[in-house]
């Protein structure tokens, strides 16, 4: 199967996980990221052309239906498939501390970024309370070896990545 097919295929099973996941803990006040997790996932394992691409579709994704500042996630998302990239060659990203560590330090890094955005060219910022922002960060962690697994399963052959 195609590699961009399959990475269709994948990106529209994460849109509704997303939206499964936010309407599930939306309502009691957790924000998770399954497109960040899901665009981590997709530059660990994929050439640096398909994952800077679908994190910035991913992005743009998150800011269609968002009521901030458009472009920001997009933005954040793509900086967060640099900081994979620059990293893939001192983790390996098939253990799963690696992936729940490079997760949350990228769900954090994601947060302050989009917050400093806000700042910067909304002039407001957008903070929901600690509890929220701690609760939403482990779960993107524990969230990424199954997104993981599943990414590795689509492309990974042996030692072949796509």
């Amino acid at each position: 199967m195609n590699t961009i097919l399959k990475l269709f295929l994948l990106f529209i099973a994460a849109t509704i996980l997303h939206w499964a996941l936010m309407a599930f803990m939306g309502g009691v006040g957790v924000s998770l990221n399954v497109m960040l997790v899901f665009a981590v996932a997709v530059c660990a394992y994929l050439k640096p052309e398909y994952g800077y691409a679908l994190s910035f579709v991913c992005g743009l994704f998150l800011d269609f239906f968002s009521v901030k500042l458009f472009g920001c996630s997009a933005l954040t998302l793509t900086l967060c498939a640099a900081a994979v990239y620059s990293l893939e060659k001192r983790l390996d990203f098939d253990g799963i501390l690696p992936q729940m560590l490079c997760v949350f330090c990228l769900s954090l890094l994601a947060f302050l970024l989009n917050c400093l955005l806000l700042k910067v060219f909304a002039g407001f910022s957008a903070w929901r309370g600690f509890g929220s922002f701690a609760i939403g960060i482990i779960l993107n962690a524990f969230l990424a070896p199954f997104i993981f697994r599943v990414v590795r399963f689509a492309f990974v052959r042996g030692n072949k990545s796509y």
